[in-house]
């Protein structure tokens, strides 16, 4: 059994932390550069944050941890991070 959803369940939080709507922009993985709308990744919200893995390669690209009422956010699995249409 696995808990993973799309990148759309984590669009709130995404939302929280970027200010915008970010499931449609797109994410290029550091690790396989697969270039992809944040939407598209694989995500678990179960663990102690959210983490967004690569759907080509299941790489990690972003972890989001709350702490002390803070978001604390690591994008080093992305190559890139660009807005759609851009």
């Amino acid at each position: 059994m696995t808990d993973a959803l799309d990148g759309n369940a984590a669009g709130g939080l995404l939302n929280e932390v970027f200010g915008t709507e970010m499931t449609t922009a797109v994410g290029t993985c550091a690790a396989c550069h697969a270039a992809r709308p944040l939407a598209e990744t694989v995500v678990y919200l179960r663990a102690p944050g959210a983490v967004l893995r690569c759907r080509s390669c299941a790489a990690v690209l972003i972890v989001v941890v709350r702490r002390h009422e803070t978001n604390c956010v690591d994008l080093l699995g992305l190559a890139a991070l660009e807005p759609a249409g851009a």
